[in-house]
């Protein structure tokens, strides 16, 4: 197959023929090309990732979209009047959607529950109550919350070791898409009232009924009571938003991503404690916590402080930076068994036969977001893998996010430390994230591949563009584009690598286009290689395969050395160090300059302040 549909250079390796390319990776099975494109008006609290997937699918069914975030009833209200859209799809809202509104024009929620589930907290307790069976609805919004007529639902199994953030991204975002496509095909234009189903929906799991937020002493950690599992699920049902409180050196704090310790490591643990909630040793962001029963955790990020979640949400390590410091570091080997030797945000393996090995390096970092100190490591690792005998080597960044660029958080928190500043901060991150992209861009003695198990934008994109080779499954959404973080220009050699694959031209458009893209249209544009399987659960065995297959081509060794003498001739055109300091430029005007608009944005971003307007790239209806 054509490794790319767009007039471009030779792509350094073509994707083994074997490896079946999905022929609708952004749209979900039983999603067609719409018979009657609808003018469908997004209303949402935030362009997440489910209301980014929405968006996406129903572009590429044919429908017209528009998005305006809920800021208020009277803005609302007004969009409605602009946009005159057929139905209004509110995937994700923290209001009731005003009766003006409901009551005169189709408007359909997506609710993250079953059938007759209610209330804000739905994934929290699913959680919380270890639920196997849950499902996301579609249903009519009325003067009740999640109360109105069920349009569709599909249903989805709850994974056991799954954060309420990860679910989201992936099962609920799956399911989402598909109970949107059901509802989709009921809509009667002028009509609200559905169609009958196209086939009967699904029975439920057993009614939940309306259940409140969960309360922050619903979720607070005792150390002196709570076992290792039952912390474990606190923070899980919490990550994401809003953590789980607990105190952590003598101060309240909300905490995040948390991996079991090993039995080993719990007991050593134990051995230096002496007693629950004592944090004994560090390892990569992590601090590991004792826990009463003799077990223990790593918990990976936290809130600082009184301010809960308004706060910043850093490493462990660097949030509690001065206490951290003085406990003993654990490292693990990045080549092992996580089971037995334990957790870390790294991990190395490699599989095939001799004389066709692949390696395989997994970069969990949280949110996909890369601090300096990620880069580091990842640098490090990349430096490992080049010292191993394989032909191929994959990366396959995080099991939600590939990567999401440069860490905003990280950034915000320089600009209160004494002697630094957010634009050093930035400076010195975006030099790290260049080095690894650097790394990749020079490792020209095997073939290498970044494979999306999750979404990635900004310079995550562009970071995987350094790659020969760009797998993902159909459910990736991709941002490729710097602007909505304060017109930033963005580096990680993005002037090299864009253009090389699309063109110039395109390569500007689509930069300043600040749109999603989904990964079929990610393909026809040239970003992406190959779309394998609908989503990660189908994707990784095959991008595995497609490795092994890209191991033992005949032809390998001529790919290889086509590869080495494209990077010596482009060097020669025009050094990557040249690319570097024309990016770096621009980005110290945008880190340093008069125009404060990147740091602006940034301090919003991570504060989560509330949206004043939507930017009119997304609001069609007000152009």
């Amino acid at each position: 197959m054509a490794a790319t549909e767009t007039p471009a250079p030779p792509a350094p390796a073509e994707v083994p023929a074997a490896v079946a390319t999905s022929p609708a990776g952004g749209l979900a099975a039983g999603w067609t090309a719409a018979p009657r494109p609808l003018r469908i008006l997004l209303l949402t609290h935030a362009f997440n990732s489910l209301a980014q997937r929405l968006f996406v699918a129903l572009r590429a069914a044919g429908h017209q979209v528009s998005v305006e975030l809920d800021i208020a009833d009277s803005v609302t209200e007004e969009a409605v009047a602009l946009a005159a859209p057929d139905l209004v799809l509110a995937p994700f809202l923290k209001r009731r959607i005003p009766d003006a509104v409901w009551s005169r024009h189709l408007c359909l929620v997506v609710h993250p529950g079953p059938p007759g589930d209610r209330g804000p907290s739905a994934l929290d307790w699913a959680l919380l109550q270890q639920r196997r069976q849950w499902g996301v609805t579609v249903l009519q919004a009325t003067a009740d919350f999640d109360a109105g007529p069920v349009w569709a639902w599909a249903p989805f199994t709850l994974r056991a070791d799954a954060t309420k953030a990860s679910l989201y991204r992936h099962e609920v975002v799956a399911a989402a898409v598909q109970a949107v496509a059901d509802a989709l095909a009921r809509v009667v234009p002028g009509q609200r009232t559905p169609a009958p189903p196209a086939r009967p929906l699904p029975a439920p799991p057993s009614p939940g009924g309306w259940q409140p937020l969960v309360t922050q002493a619903q979720r607070r950690i005792d150390w002196a009571q709570h076992d290792a599992a039952t912390v474990l699920r606190l923070v899980r049902s919490a990550d994401g938003a809003p953590g789980a409180v607990a105190t952590l050196f003598g101060e309240v704090a909300r905490l995040y991503d948390a991996h079991p310790a090993t039995s080993d490591e719990a007991a050593c643990a134990w051995a230096r404690a002496g007693a629950p909630g004592q944090a004994v040793a560090r390892r990569g962001p992590a601090l590991l916590l004792t826990c009463a029963g003799g077990g223990a955790l790593w918990i990976g990020q936290v809130r600082r402080g009184s301010a809960g979640a308004d706060g910043l949400k850093l490493p462990a390590t660097l949030a509690f930076a001065e206490p951290g410091a003085a406990l003993s570091d654990w490292p693990v080997p990045l080549l092992r068994a996580p089971a037995r030797d334990g957790w870390d945000e790294l991990l190395y393996a490699e599989f095939g036969p001799p004389r066709g090995r692949v390696g395989w390096l997994e970069f969990d970092f949280h949110n996909g977001a890369l601090g300096e100190r990620a880069c580091a490591r990842l640098l490090a690792a990349l430096r490992f893998a080049r010292g191993r005998d394989t032909r191929v080597l994959v990366l396959a960044g995080g099991a939600d996010f590939f990567c999401n660029g440069i860490h905003l958080h990280e950034i915000e928190a320089a600009a209160a430390r004494p002697g630094d500043s957010a634009a050093e901060a930035s400076l010195r991150a975006i030099e790290a994230i260049d080095d690894v992209a650097l790394a990749l861009i020079t490792l020209t003695d095997r073939l290498t591949v970044s494979a999306l198990r999750g979404n990635a934008g900004a310079g995550g994109c562009f970071l995987a563009l350094a790659a020969d080779q760009v797998w993902a499954h159909g459910g990736v959404v991709l941002n490729p584009h710097y602007r909505n973080m304060g017109n930033l220009h963005g580096s990680e050699y993005w002037t090299y690598l864009l253009p090389q694959r699309i063109g110039a031209e395109a390569a500007q458009r689509l930069v300043r286009g600040r749109l999603p893209m989904g990964a079929d249209e990610a393909r026809r544009a040239g970003l992406v290689d190959a779309v394998l399987g609908a989503q990660r659960e189908a994707f990784e065995p095959q991008a595995a395969a497609a490795a092994l297959a890209l191991a033992a081509a005949p032809d390998w060794a001529a790919q290889v050395q086509a590869k080495q003498a494209r990077r010596a001739a482009d060097e020669v055109a025009r050094p990557l160090a040249a690319y570097r300091a024309d990016e770096l430029a621009q980005m110290r005007r945008n880190f340093f300059g008069f125009d404060a608009s990147y740091h602006v944005a940034r301090h919003h971003f991570v504060h989560r302040k509330p949206h004043a307007w939507t930017p009119r790239h997304l609001a069609t209806h007000r152009r």
